[in-house]
């Protein structure tokens, strides 16, 4: 387990406070939470949902069982398929938080590899694209990801584009835009 603790001087990752504060945010607004996940061995999620190591989550309180945003792990319930599934993501796998409705919310920087082991080819799994919707509004498809927004860093506040692939085109409508909030 890696603990929220920053190398000396650091202080705390403010990532779970964030998270926390978008997720009170979105649901004080009415508006509905989702998170975009970087999927790797850490992570338990269902692995048929995932797409480029990637999975887009509904973590409003209608869509979950047992929520609890805590500093180290997001952990829930919710249904996939019909079916009840335990949720467990690592904070530091948390990409994204926003607003489904108008994509207002906040993107961080991509896990580190220190951190993570990226899954091997037999396990990513990617559907075929007739499948790309999921059979329940529990689990969200991740609309090409969230590679190409601008990320907030953590440490400066500064943006940075990610140049390492261009963004995917949307799956039948337009990309939510996250904004940086300060």
């Amino acid at each position: 387990m890696t603990s929220p603790i920053a190398p000396e001087g650091q202080g705390t990752s403010t990532r779970p406070y964030l998270v926390r504060a978008l997720h009170d945010w979105c649901t004080d607004n009415g508006f509905t939470p989702y998170v975009a996940v970087f999927v790797d061995r850490s992570v338990q999620v269902p692995m048929e949902y995932v797409k480029n190591n990637e999975i887009v989550l509904n973590v409003g309180f209608e869509a979950t069982s047992g929520l609890k945003l805590g500093n180290e792990f997001i952990e829930f319930r919710a249904r996939f398929g019909g079916q009840p599934r335990d949720i467990v993501v690592p904070i530091d796998h948390v990409v994204a938080i926003y607003a489904r409705e108008n994509g207002q919310g906040m993107a961080f920087p991509m896990p580190t590899e220190s951190t993570t082991g990226p899954l091997a080819a037999d396990e990513a799994v990617t559907l075929p694209p007739e499948q790309n919707e999921p059979p329940s509004p529990t689990p969200l498809p991740g609309a090409g990801g969230v590679r190409g927004l601008r990320l907030a860093s953590e440490s400066e506040g500064d943006a940075e584009p990610r140049d390492d692939e261009p963004p995917e085109p949307p799956a039948g409508g337009s990309r939510p835009s996250l904004k940086r909030i300060k």
